[in-house]
């Protein structure tokens, strides 16, 4: 591709009291610096030598005596942008803004990437000749060539005809000259890539084979300076690296991954995208309806989805809140079908669905817990026809199955919202009055319902997409901070496998009012003994080391001090020794 107009974006807005680009005796106060470290004074829109700004040019400036809209020195936000497309003086490498100084100056500029422009390679070109001048077949592709992807090319020439293909796709056929040589005398080494002094390509070429022959290319290259064997790709070694459902993006000296069909950001997928909500944020996402599923509409919304009528769907996020009851999510339909996820007053989460415009919707109660005290909770939810799998944080998922009176379709999908539902309709009563008010307060994260990630879409407007924000809405790493309280034990785990019938881990009257389960009072009533025990010992220990001893007499035998050993100074003469050690020997102990 042909670099015709390298482009530089330069957009400067500024606040409070603005700077000015110029003094008042015409000196610049603010410039870049291009190629071969030059100043230059003028500004997107205005060409070289011109000190003035894309206002300027077209004499809309805010204030008419100057050039630049920063130049006016007013207290409001005032902005100048346009594009340098001069190539000569590209790219910019530095800024230098002045008069920033003053009380209250404010600035803030955005040099947006070089873009190169020029026609795409498209055309592959096929060329001999046989003695009666150059024959050329020429093929081209609708999409550009040099889109890192792999394309089959097929040249052949006999004495009857000669073709080029390309892709299997493309095809130009031309009949042999009805003069010259049968066949081609050819006399120097053959060249692969360049030849010549031409321009050399520059990619991977695999697969190379005259007259049925296989050329070994990779022996060759490891010989050959400025060419390296294998054409593996970057991706089949370092794919793995796009984490979250991110897709591998070929690039000729290395790779990229691509994070626009998941709820994450960053190189390789894995930064969390969260926003937090104040009571009374939310946010919409509609999706196309039949009537607006047209050209039109999808060329405005490339993200939106077109099938309304879901056989399934996948539905993660994550949340953390003390606020209860609350709505997290809820989709609508056209119909009388909903999926909503909601916090019940003390904390637990139920999850609704209601397919086919059944009486009562189908209720996942998940009451092992209060989840909302303020530690991050995952929440996945896929359901295909009438199976449902949800998992919660780090416990097993569990498998539910809808009723028999459900439909396999949920019908008609209209809007998806994160935080509060917005609109009239068939919705839930039991919806808008227990959990729709005041709404939803603390933080949601890489919300993703199949490829549509509603959160994202609206904190990163990078393309245009249907999706609406009322409130204030400040994204956040929220949802990125780790679950602090430690995993249950398989013994007391109320999701392990073996416990995953519909009246063990969700039923409600396990539920003490007030929020504390069974389980925690069991857990109290031990910690209890535990602590009565160690104060028993404590006093022990104490009674033990503070023991105080009272006199102690002895009354030694007659003649202690004559005898010839020790048993015979304590015998002596006296018939009462038994006697006389016992009562004489006293303790007192406290």
């Amino acid at each position: 591709m042909h670099s015709h107009m390298p482009l530089y974006n330069i957009i400067v807005p500024f606040a409070t009291i603005i700077y000015t680009f110029l003094a008042q005796d015409g000196t610049p106060y603010t410039w870049w610096v291009g190629k071969g470290n030059e100043k230059h004074f003028y500004w997107g829109g205005s060409g070289p030598g011109i000190q003035k700004c894309a206002c300027g040019i077209e004499r809309n400036c805010t204030d008419p005596k100057y050039y630049c809209n920063c130049d006016a020195d007013q207290k409001q936000w005032r902005k100048d942008s346009g594009l340098l497309t001069y190539k000569d003086h590209l790219p910019v490498s530095q800024l230098v803004v002045g008069d920033a100084n003053r009380p209250g100056s404010e600035a803030k500029l955005d040099v947006r990437p070089l873009r190169c422009q020029g026609d795409p390679p498209t055309e592959v070109s096929f060329s001999f000749d046989v003695g009666n001048g150059p024959v050329e077949l020429l093929v081209r592709s609708s999409t550009p060539l040099n889109d890192d992807q792999w394309h089959r090319v097929m040249a052949e020439r006999n004495v009857k005809q000669a073709s080029l293909q390309l892709d299997q796709l493309y095809k130009e056929v031309r009949q042999a000259p009805p003069q010259g040589h049968t066949r081609l005398e050819l006399y120097s080494q053959l060249y692969v890539g360049a030849a010549g002094g031409q321009k050399g390509f520059l990619g991977c070429i695999r697969s190379l084979k005259m007259n049925g022959v296989t050329l070994d290319l990779e022996e060759r290259a490891k010989v050959t300076p400025g060419v390296k064997p294998g054409c593996s790709g970057h991706c089949t070694s370092y794919g793995m690296y796009c984490r979250n459902g991110g897709k591998c993006i070929e690039k000729y000296n290395g790779y990229s991954c691509d994070c626009s069909k998941t709820a994450y950001d960053g190189p390789f997928c894995t930064k969390d995208v969260g926003g937090f909500f104040e009571t009374g944020t939310w946010i919409r996402y509609n999706f196309l309806t039949q009537a607006a599923a047209s050209k039109d509409s999808l060329q405005s919304f490339p993200q939106a989805s077109t099938n309304l009528n879901l056989t399934r769907e996948d539905l993660a996020f994550s949340f953390s809140t003390t606020s209860t009851p609350s709505l997290l999510l809820y989709i609508s339909s056209y119909v009388q079908d909903y999926l909503a996820v909601v916090l019940h007053q003390n904390g637990t989460l139920q999850i609704r669905y209601n397919l086919g415009g059944t009486k009562e919707p189908f209720k996942i109660d998940v009451d092992h817990r209060n989840m909302a005290n303020g530690q991050p909770h995952s929440v996945n939810i896929s359901r295909h026809e009438k199976n449902i799998q949800l998992q919660l944080d780090h416990y097993p998922s569990v498998s539910y199955t809808l009723p028999e009176s459900s439909d396999v379709h949920f019908n008609s999908i209209k809007t998806l919202f994160l935080g509060r539902v917005h609109e009239t309709g068939e919705i839930d009563p039991v919806i808008i009055q227990k959990y729709n008010t005041p709404g939803f307060s603390g933080c949601l994260s890489r919300v993703q319902f199949n490829q549509i990630s509603p959160l994202k879409a609206a904190l990163r407007p990078r393309i245009p997409s249907p999706v609406g924000v009322q409130g204030q809405l400040v994204e956040s790493n929220c949802g990125a901070s780790p679950l602090t309280i430690p995993p249950m034990s398989a013994a007391t785990d109320p999701w392990r496998l073996d416990s995953a019938s519909a009246d063990s881990p969700f039923n409600e009257e396990r539920v003490i009012p007030g929020g504390v389960n069974r389980n925690s009072a069991i857990i109290g009533g031990v910690i209890a003994v535990v602590i009565f025990t160690i104060l028993c010992t404590l006093v022990f220990l104490i009674r033990y080391m503070f023991r105080h001893k009272g006199t102690y007499h002895t009354n030694e035998a007659k003649g202690a001090e004559s005898a010839d050993t020790a048993d015979a100074a304590i015998m002596g003469n006296d018939p009462n020794f038994t006697e006389t050690i016992d009562e004489s020997k006293k303790e007192w102990f406290i």
